[in-house]
Order: structure tokens, then sequence, then C-alpha cells
């Protein structure tokens, strides 16, 4: 099975995304009981909003608008997101109904314009290795030939996570599902880029990313970079309690 960073030839168009949608309505039901009275975007890891971290790292990277969606509890995050002055948040509200991650994103769209945009999970936090991985996924993204790039790390570089892995990736950087019964060594972090082709004639109401994902790899344009460093899912309590006893610990470093 490859682990190593596929190599791809120089993509022809590397325009830098601008604007990020961050998926934080969900239930949180695997996060209780600290998600009893706040969603979980607002649950700290290292004294700090799991939003946080990922605001501040999109900032970072240079993503000026954020659109955030909301569910589940979203007044205390509502009035969380008012005191922060980057990026700009504006709020797609969800309320009403679940939508899931795709139809979350499918009504966010007219928030997010008609350029590429970032995706980002609230729960999906690491630790850089070589440089900043945000900046090594945007420097491959080719917006010609993808419809979804995503960052995939290593399950034996990961905290939070137990699964069999996602996907399988050509030397390309081509993205396949995983066979039943087989194993992966790469797993989705919950972070990439998307053109808005990828959301043409997408289903109505609730569904997942997944549907989409599922299009793009028939047409060959689902693609994956791998992420250098050590990637973190702090999606339950126990995942959460073994990423601040990794953080703090000071012999690895």
């Amino acid at each position: 099975m490859q682990t190593r960073s596929p190599k791809r030839p120089p993509p022809s168009s590397t325009a830098h995304p601008t604007t990020a949608m961050v998926l934080a309505a969900g239930l949180g039901k695997r996060m209780r009981p600290l998600t009893n009275d706040i969603p979980k975007p607002m649950v700290e890891f290292q004294k700090r909003p799991l939003i946080d971290h990922v605001l501040d790292r999109l900032a970072a990277a240079g993503i000026t608008d954020a659109v955030v969606n909301v569910h589940y509890q979203p007044e205390p995050l509502e009035r969380h997101l008012k005191q922060r002055k980057t990026p700009k948040i504006n709020i797609s509200d969800e309320r009403g109904v679940l939508l899931d991650t795709g139809g979350g994103l499918v009504r966010a769209l007219p928030l997010l314009g008609d350029k590429p945009f970032i995706i980002h999970n609230s729960d999906s936090v690491w630790e850089e290795g070589v440089g900043s991985n945000l900046a090594r996924l945007f420097a491959a993204w080719d917006a010609e030939a993808m419809d979804s790039l995503l960052l995939m790390a290593l399950g034996s570089h990961s905290l939070g996570y137990d699964g069999h892995g996602d996907f399988t990736m050509d030397a390309d950087g081509r993205l396949h599902r995983r066979e039943e019964m087989r194993e992966s060594p790469f797993v989705f972090t919950g972070v990439s880029i998307a053109h808005p082709r990828l959301f043409d004639n997408a289903p109505q109401g609730p569904f997942s990313l997944n549907t989409l994902w599922d299009r793009a790899i028939d047409k060959g344009r689902l693609y994956g970079i791998r992420l250098e460093g050590t990637w973190m899912h702090i999606g339950t309590p126990e995942a959460l309690a073994e990423a601040e006893r990794w953080a703090a610990d000071e012999t690895r470093r």
C-alpha cells in the first residue's frame, strides 16, 4: 500500500481560495456530555474553542471570509463568532432542519460565491510537520483537473481515529474508495478545496457530501494530498483527552 505523498505535474491553475465553509451544525452526540449545553465547535481544546483553532488557521492561510453553518445550540456559537475580527464571518442558518454536509453546503453556496473554496470540519485540528498544510493544499489545487482536493492523513499518524482508512490514492493523487474488507492508510481529515461545479445538479434537502465525491471519483476528478504532521480528530471526550495528553507531552519535542 502506498503511504508516500503522490507526485503530480505542476497544477495549471493555482488561484488561491479566499473563502471557506466551516461545518459546525452537527448535533455533537458522540461528544456528550460536553455538548449537553453547547455545540461541539465550542468545546475547548488547549483552553480554546475548537472553532477558534479552525478559524485562526484559516485566517493565517489567507482566508478572508468564512461561512459557518449552525443548527444545534446555535446561540453560544453565534455570540462567540461576533467577537472575531478575522476572517469575516457569515452564518448559514440550519435551525429549521439539519441538512448534513452536502445539503448544508448547497444552502450556503450563495454566500460562498462562484470560485473554489475551502471546506473545513470544526473538529479537525493538527500539528504541522514541515511548512503549512493549507499552503501545500493551495499549491496542489488545479481547478481545471479537479472538482475537489482532499487533505488526507496517515491513520498511523493520527489521533482520535480507529477505522480502516477512507480512500486509496493513485501515484498522481487521484482518489478511489477503499474496497470492502480492505485496509487503506489514508484518512480524510475533514479539510478540502471544492470547485462550485462539484455541486451541479446536487440533490435537494439533507444529503452527504460523499454523494458528490462519488460522482467526482467516477469522472476521475477527486484528488488528495497527504497532510504532513499529526492530525487529531476531536470527535469524542476520549479523543479530546487523548489530544490534550499528546499536546502536553514534552518528551515528543
